[in-house]
């Protein structure tokens, strides 16, 4: 299905169309805003957010039609605090259903944006969210059933980061420092407007790179230490990053928080909906000198480029790294294992998990509160990839069939790629609610199908 946004939903012409003509490195990155609470007492923060649509310049001289949260895409960047709760009270202005999830989030059923959970155009929904867990970077996106991949196509994205002491503490680079890179691709018309397609032909014809919003975009930074925030706000798309002259950057934190420890990485991949936090230090280069962020994962040069970044300056830097970031604590003993396999019906051509279709009514497995369990995820196809995203549980990746995982892979997570043919073992914790939540694959065009439902009892 292709559809380009023009207000109404209007079927395509079927022939792909090409990508607007745009050289990279014309425009410079901007960060999203940050929200400012409505209402702030010592122990709450309250927002207010409209999902409403708006006309943007995302290509330079072209208005685009998005879905954004307060009209702006990626939303505004909510920073919250370990152990201070926050309200958001989010009002839908659009014409279509919207559940807002805050993806990463420790909260409630009624609080977590259950693809059922709907907010109705012209209402509201208040969401609270404690934010118990240790300093993290999350997002909020919509998670609508059936419409969860075009909303957040359009633009239903944004920033939730959570901060603590010991993150304080650590002296990493921070304030104009401490930059977020939300990475999405994009298919426009020659008008401007966003072409949909929801499959997995889609991939290969969306090949305009956004970061922060912006069509591959230069960013101009001092000769000292960055802390990148990488999302992967992509329906589908999976990037493998690297510098272009393949020097390491410095991985300090994935999904859910803080790595035990730095690692030094050449590369990493980012699946949809996966966070990385890495260091970059431009100290060893001269103001003039030009780095750019390249994705080895991308099919042509379009989407083998991400941005650029062009040294300018020098500046005095106090930050470190250092050798110790959050110790893991011991890990629980499991009671149960349970399987997970992620395949496609031959009659129907759909994608399943266990043989199963997404049926809101039907639990699918039933874990005990405050119980640690091993989770066997194994991709059955032969040519899809697939990610697992638990709602509620952060988890630790285990192996990849039967291999440790990778360094970058030692903290704890909430989403996870499955290549296919490969099984990777995870130990889910539920921890503080009871209730029934969802788990599913985080490929949009999956997601509707390919998701079950746990119900933590008791």
């Amino acid at each position: 299905m292709a559809l380009p946004f023009k207000g109404d939903f209007q079927a395509a012409d079927a022939r792909p169309l090409p990508p607007l003509p745009f050289l990279p490195f014309q425009v410079p990155l901007t960060v999203p805003p940050v929200a400012r609470p409505v209402r702030s007492r010592p122990d709450t923060d309250t927002y207010q957010i409209t999902m409403r649509q708006a006309d943007v310049e995302i290509i330079p001289g072209i208005r685009t039609r998005i879905w954004g949260y307060d009209g702006i895409f990626p939303g505004p960047t909510i920073k919250a605090r370990a152990g201070k709760p926050v309200v958001v009270v989010q009002r839908n202005e659009l014409d279509v259903d919207t559940s807002v999830h805050l993806h990463g989030g420790i909260q409630s059923p009624a609080n977590d944006g259950h693809p059922t959970d709907v907010i109705k155009p012209r209402s509201s929904k208040r969401f609270y969210y404690p934010n118990a867990a240790p300093a993290a970077p999350l997002w909020y996106h919509d998670h609508a059933h059936g419409n969860e991949a075009r909303s957040v196509y359009m633009g239903l994205a944004g920033l939730y980061l959570v901060s603590d002491e010991l993150e304080d503490s650590l002296r990493l680079p921070s304030g104009d420092y401490d930059v977020p890179l939300v990475i999405t691709d994009r298919l426009f018309a020659p008008n401007g407007s966003l072409i949909f397609i929801n499959n997995d032909h889609g991939l290969g014809l969306r090949r305009t790179i956004l970061v922060n919003g912006r069509p591959q975009p230069y960013f101009q930074v001092a000769a000292r230490k960055y802390r990148f925030r990488l999302v992967n706000a992509s329906n589908d798309r999976i990037y493998e990053l690297r510098l272009s002259n393949g020097r390491e950057m410095v991985q300090i934190a994935s999904d859910s928080g803080l790595l035990p420890r730095p690692v030094a990485m050449s590369s990493f991949e980012l699946s949809p909906a996966e966070r990385v936090e890495v260091v970059i230090d431009f100290s060893a280069y001269r103001p003039g000198t030009r780095l750019i962020l390249h994705n080895s994962a991308g099919e042509d040069p379009l989407t083998q480029t991400i941005m650029r970044f062009d040294v300018v300056r020098t500046a005095p830097d106090e930050s470190h790294i250092p050798d110790t970031l959050r110790p893991l604590p011991p890990a629980e003993k499991p009671v149960t294992e349970r399987d997970f396999i992620m395949g496609r019906n031959p009659r129907t051509h759909e994608f399943e998990i266990n043989g199963k279709v997404f049926d809101p009514d039907r639990v699918d497995v039933r874990p005990r509160l405050g119980s640690t369990e091993i989770w066997r995820i194994h991709n059955a196809t032969s040519d899809a990839r697939h990610n697992f995203h638990t709602h509620l549980a952060r988890f630790r990746v285990l192996d990849r069939d039967g291999n440790p995982p990778g360094p970058g892979e030692s903290g704890f997570k909430d989403t996870v790629a499955v290549r296919p043919g490969e099984t990777v073992r995870i130990l889910p914790r539920f921890l503080e609610f009871t209730g029934r939540y969802v788990y599913h694959c985080h490929i949009l065009a999956h997601a509707h199908h390919m998701m079950g439902t746990m119900e933590v009892v008791p």
